[in-house]
Order: C-alpha cells, then sequence, then structure tokens
C-alpha cells in the first residue's frame, strides 16, 4: 500500500483541490515504521496516524503552529518516544491528544497545551494518574481506561471536565471527583470499587460500575440528572435508592443477586430495563413495580430468571407494556 501523499487528503474551503491547502492528513492503517514518506504542510489542522508501527515522532510535526488534532493511536510509541512533545511549543495550540493503545508506563507530559479538550491515553501501561495535575484545565474528555491506575488522583482542578473513563483498571476507591461539576459521564466499569460514592456530584447523566464488587446500590439518590446506569456484575441483592431518579431512561442491573424489582415504580422516562441472569422467581407484581413508564418502557431482559421459564411469559409482558419492542432477544414490529 502507497503511503498517503497530500493530494489524498487535501481539503478547504471549497472542492477545488489544487487551490484548497491540506487541511487533514489521514495516514491511518499504513503499517509506516517512519513518516518519511510523507509530507506535512503548515496549514495541517489534523493529522491521524492510527494503527502504523511508530516509536518515534517526527520532529516535522513540531513546525505546524495550526494543529488543533493529532492521533497516534495503536503504535509502538514508549514514555520515551513521546516525551519530545512535552516541548513543541508551535503546536502548543494542540486541543486533542490521542495517544490510546501503545506501550506508555506514565502519563505524559503535556503542559504546554493550554486548550487541550481531549486527552486519551487508554490502552497503555500505566500504573499511576500522576501527571496528569500538570494538564491543562480546559479539558473536558479524559480517557484513562485498560491500565493499571490503583487511585484516582490529580483531576481536582478539571472543574470543565464532561467525560471521564477509567474503566478496566484498579480501582478500589471512588474519590476526588468532588470538583467536576460539570461532569456528564463517569465509566468506571471492570474495577475492584466495592461502595459507590459520587463525591456529593448531581449532574452526572451516565454511569458504569459495571463488573465491580458492588454489594449495595445506595449512593446515587443525589444524582436526580442520571439517564443512563449500569451496575450489571455486581453482588448486589437489593433494589434501592432510585426512586429519585426521575430521568432515568436506561437501568441495567443484570447479573447480580435481585430477587425483585423494587423502587422504579415512580420513574416516569424508564425505556430500558436489563433484569436478566437474577434470581426474580414470578412475574406477579411486575406492572405495579414500573407502574410509572409501562407506557414508556420499549425493552426488558428478564431471560435467565426463573420467571422466564413460566407459562405465557412473553404474552405477559406484552400485556402488561402496551409499546414493549424488545423482550430478552426477541423483536417485536408495530
Amino acid at each position: 500500500m502507497e503511503p498517503p501523499k497530500p493530494t489524498d487528503t487535501m481539503i478547504g474551503d471549497n472542492n477545488d483541490e489544487e487551490s484548497s491547502p491540506m487541511t487533514i492528513l489521514d495516514a491511518t492503517s499504513y503499517q509506516l515504521h517512519d513518516l518519511d514518506s510523507i509530507e506535512f504542510p503548515l496549514s495541517l489542522i489534523e493529522i491521524d496516524l492510527t494503527a502504523n508501527r511508530l516509536n518515534k515522532l517526527d520532529s516535522r510535526i513540531s513546525n505546524l503552529s495550526n494543529l488543533k488534532k493529532l492521533s497516534l493511536r495503536q503504535n509502538l510509541f514508549d514514555d520515551a518516544g513521546v516525551a519530545p512533545i512535552s516541548n513543541w511549543n508551535a503546536i502548543s495550540g494542540l486541543e486533542e491528544l490521542v495517544l490510546r493503545d501503545n506501550q506508555l508506563k506514565n502519563i505524559p507530559d503535556v503542559s504546554i497545551f493550554k486548550n487541550l479538550f481531549v486527552f486519551d491515553v487508554s490502552f497503555n501501561e500505566i500504573s499511576s494518574m500522576s501527571g496528569l495535575s500538570k494538564a491543562s484545565n480546559t479539558l473536558k474528555e479524559l480517557y484513562v481506561s485498560k491500565n493499571e491506575v490503583t487511585k484516582i488522583e490529580e483531576i481536582e482542578h478539571f472543574h470543565e471536565l464532561q467525560i471521564l473513563e477509567l474503566g478496566s483498571n484498579k480501582l478500589r476507591v471512588m474519590e476526588n471527583m468532588q470538583n467536576l461539576t460539570n461532569l456528564q459521564e463517569l465509566w468506571l466499569g471492570r474495577n475492584r470499587i466495592k461502595s459507590i460514592n459520587l463525591c456529593g456530584l448531581k449532574c452526572i447523566k451516565k454511569l458504569s460500575l459495571q463488573s465491580n464488587r458492588l454489594t449495595s446500590m445506595e449512593g446515587l439518590e443525589e444524582c436526580t440528572s442520571l439517564e443512563e446506569l449500569y451496575l450489571s456484575h455486581n453482588g448486589i441483592a437489593k433494589m434501592e435508592g432510585l426512586s429519585t431518579l426521575i430521568n432515568l431512561r436506561v437501568l441495567d442491573v443484570s447479573s447480580n443477586k435481585l430477587s425483585a424489582i423494587e423502587d422504579i415504580e415512580k420513574l416516569p422516562c424508564l425505556e430500558d430495563l436489563w433484569f436478566n441472569d437474577n434470581q426474580l422467581t414470578s412475574l406477579d407484581g411486575i406492572s405495579e413495580a414500573v407502574y410509572g413508564s409501562r407506557e414508556k418502557l420499549t425493552t426488558i431482559y428478564l431471560e435467565h430468571n426463573p420467571c422466564a421459564k413460566s407459562p405465557g411469559y412473553v404474552t405477559t409482558l406484552r400485556q402488561i407494556f402496551p409499546n414493549i419492542e424488545q423482550i430478552d432477544s426477541e423483536m417485536f414490529a408495530y
């Protein structure tokens, strides 16, 4: 496969490629070991080098003063390989830096990027969030999933943060998030967390704590903005603390130890209820249990509960929920 040439990805204000400056360089999946064959016009705003074999930065990128987005995803960069970027002042206007799926062991120094909005170091070998204190307080999206992180730290200054992804790490405690007053999405699945502590945050709309060590739902009561809640694959035995979540649309409590559907009868917006792989023995009372969203509910999963083997299981659910579109894996057309 021939490496990309400037004319391959030339994008400007009109369709005349000869007169339009090149602003986007897409060199994904070329398996390049270096970038010697590629030109870097000073007009570049975005560079995507995903899925190559790069382990060092091309110094010509340091001159691209218009650069806003740089993706080095799925390469072979280690700490030394990305270190030079910390001194490339000409590209200090960078807004998005993606270092996902490389070989980093530490958070790189990104202190020169005063307008950084998106920072992604997921799928590396990072054991500590140390170094994030140097990142700009303009950050809106931070991704550190699939690493070896043991503690949530050095994020207190991210007042503008909207998305925090820390799934698949070694976290045991939810902490140091009280200043993230604009946080919309918090992803903490596949960790070792035993209890819910949202540090007083009330603005979160999406929360995932799947595959942790939870035995209780306590701690959600004040999160009245929640729209999506994912708590599957834990050890929860009772549904509680949900009655105040009046904006909840999606609730996933599958693969727990629940024997009853409780505390959601007044929720008016619920569309998806995932309750599969629990211990619900009967459909008796389910209409009352989901009364507030009986007309709204379109998807319900109850498979792998004892009640799913009862006669007329699907028919009964379709009678209870008039607008149901999916029961377990079965779809219905209206």
